[in-house]
């Protein structure tokens, strides 16, 4: 009789939730009569290969009652675990010179190799949303250089009337701050929305975070503000005899 120890994953997946332990099963088709593996603990659920992968039903069965072609030792050390490392080999050779030993590596080097597509993909997305920011403050520049233009004979007419150069640029802050308001209001509704459904593609982060959206806000918020100064100081620097002429 071989022994098994079953996840509990394997447990939901075969209704033997509560009375796992002692239940016989068998490996291959489902017409097997002789049952000749017996369920002798349950095991805690732990992801397998993927971080982001919900665990699968999984059992275990002793090496020495099957044949198998490669065994995966855990070793925990209080020390370096890269020091630790050579010294392995020769452990193992000291007990079995025909054992052959390879593909050592830390838990941490494991844990990287897994997520190495999700950082190469954290690092794409990092890069276009700097690259979306940078040509959101041009496009923010661009459209604010383009309604100043479009409103010098209204700002002709102010400082003609006597609005001093602080007004106009206030004038042109209180613009700014409107559409900073209008579109930091749609960005942020379209990011929790979103973040909902990003959340299945991500470990261990929840789709909306106070704190990013802060920072998010601020950046937004910078942005606006670094694109409003040019604009602003050329409003404030219109001639009214000449903006009233060119009209």
């Amino acid at each position: 009789m071989t022994a098994t120890i079953v996840n509990e994953a394997f447990a939901r997946k075969f209704n033997l939730t509560g009375h796992a332990v002692g239940t016989r099963m068998a490996l291959g088709a489902g017409d097997r009569k002789t049952l000749d593996i017996e369920i002798v603990g349950l095991a805690r659920d732990a992801r397998y290969s993927e971080v982001r992968a919900a665990p699968p039903p999984q059992f275990f069965i002793p090496f020495r009652q099957t044949p198998v072609a490669s065994i995966t030792f855990y070793v925990r050390t209080a020390g370096d675990p890269q020091q630790l490392l050579s010294s392995i080999g020769g452990t193992v050779a000291g007990a079995d010179r025909n054992l052959p030993v390879d593909n050592l590596r830390t838990m941490p080097d494991q844990v990287r190799n897994n997520v190495s597509p999700d950082r190469v993909v954290t690092t794409l997305s990092t890069s276009f949303a700097g690259l979306a920011t940078l040509l959101a403050g041009i496009g923010l520049y661009a459209m604010l250089a383009y309604s100043v233009a479009r409103r010098v004979r209204e700002m002709g007419i102010r400082m003609a009337l006597g609005a001093r150069g602080v007004d106009v640029r206030r004038l042109i802050f209180a613009h700014v701050g409107r559409i900073t308001v209008v579109g930091g209001t749609i960005g942020l509704a379209m990011a929790f929305g979103l973040g909902r459904l990003a959340q299945s593609m991500l470990f261990g982060i929840t789709g909306s975070q106070p704190n990013i959206a802060g920072a998010a806000a601020l950046i937004v918020v910078a942005v606006a503000c670094v694109a409003g100064v040019v604009p602003a100081r050329r409003a404030a620097r219109v001639n009214p005899v000449e903006a009233l002429r060119a009209e």
